[in-house]
């Protein structure tokens, strides 16, 4: 989350806080100003520019996939990416409990690349910068006869993936696409106030390691060369990740932007970022997203830092910036080493320059992003 991410919220809550409010401003000063802090925090609405961005994003990104099982007894279906999901009878409930069985639609999103990672802003980073190589990323929901399904308690779908790897389990973890951030401070007769709100993450999520220990980790069957998960909740990302092991030591780096920043990206508090970086580590599956805004930059060092000591000293790999200024796209992929920081200083410096791209190069450099 940006550290000045704590004075906004989605124009949507703080519209139902006023509404909730309205009856008690007359007589309620404390009131009075609690809504005119929510009237501010609403003024935080999306940037048309990142908006254009986000949206050009998803429509090339990947699609949701819908299968219909009969689910008398179990029943399974098999991806495009060759993942075969497999549900079992009395596993999913309707909104009053009851057992769902009959016709059944699924909608899958799998996200397996470092493109679709993009595409789709969900990039592999735990909740403090530790890096994920990820071996698949999922969204799976239920419905029967437009009715939304959810999973009783203690069971889950059963997922058989193709893989190749050498260790025995990966650990899964569990995303969200929101955060609650709170907004205290004291009125003007010394009240404090606090006001709490979801909004988008701008991180593109936020991933969390599964507590659960039946649905804990993905386990590798060599016989067959499957990993081998459980989902136990809908309507929900999860993630089948390994945390990323460098014994180099960390930096921080800074990336500077010269050019083609678009500075509504320092308050776009909506998850839809007009400028936006992304780091791919050379020949791993992985994508980390820098988010964290430089704080009042000079003219020329505008951009974004990562966390704080958590790139690995010599690690190569590339970045892509992207830029969206005025309906125009602008772009600069450069690949790096990360290089230690200069004597004196405890940060490391990048500089991009991005240049103005048609939509159709960006999707080529977003494709080539899974090569690198």
């Amino acid at each position: 989350m940006k550290i000045n991410s704590l004075y906004v919220a989605s124009g949507i809550a703080a519209l139902m806080l006023l509404g909730a409010c309205t009856k008690q401003l007359k007589n309620d000063p404390a009131e009075a100003a609690k809504a005119n802090l929510a009237t501010s925090m609403a003024a935080a609405a999306p940037d048309k520019d990142g908006l254009a961005l986000h949206t050009f994003l998803r429509a090339n990104g990947p699609a949701y996939e819908t299968y219909t099982v009969s689910l008398q007894e179990s029943a399974s279906f098999t991806t495009r990416s060759g993942r075969k999901y497999t549900i079992y009878r009395n596993s999913l409930v309707r909104p009053d409990g009851s057992p769902a069985s009959g016709t059944i639609t699924f909608s899958v999103k799998e996200i397996n690349n470092a493109a679709a990672m993009i595409f789709a802003d969900r990039p592999t980073a735990t909740n403090t910068g530790a890096q994920l190589e990820s071996y698949g990323e999922f969204f799976v929901s239920a419905s029967q006869g437009g009715v939304p399904l959810q999973l009783r308690r203690d069971s889950a779908i059963v997922v058989q993936a193709p893989a190749k790897i050498d260790v025995q389990r990966i650990p899964m973890w569990n995303g969200d696409t929101s955060i609650t951030v709170s907004t205290s401070g004291y009125n003007y007769i010394n009240q404090l106030i606090t006001i709490s709100t979801t909004i988008s993450a701008n991180k593109g999520i936020d991933w969390q390691q599964v507590t659960n220990p039946a649905s804990a980790y993905a386990l590798f069957d060599g016989t067959n060369g499957t990993l081998n998960f459980r989902l136990d909740s809908l309507i929900k990302w999860v993630n089948c990740d390994a945390l990323m092991s460098n014994p180099n030591p960390k930096t921080t780096v800074l990336a500077y932007f010269n050019s083609n920043y678009n500075p509504a990206t320092n308050t776009s508090y909506s998850g839809e970022e007009p400028t936006m970086l992304y780091f791919k580590p050379s020949g791993i599956n992985s994508i980390i997203k820098f988010y964290n805004t430089i704080f009042t930059p000079p003219a020329g060092y505008e951009g974004f830092l990562s966390y704080q000591n958590s790139i690995p000293v010599g690690q190569s790999g590339t970045f892509l910036a992207i830029s969206s200024i005025g309906g125009q796209y602008y772009a600069d992929q450069k690949t790096v080493t990360i290089p230690a920081p200069a004597p004196g200083n405890n940060y490391s410096t990048i500089t991009f320059n991005p240049v103005p791209v048609s939509p159709s190069a960006l999707v080529a450099l977003i494709t080539g992003m899974n090569t690198k």
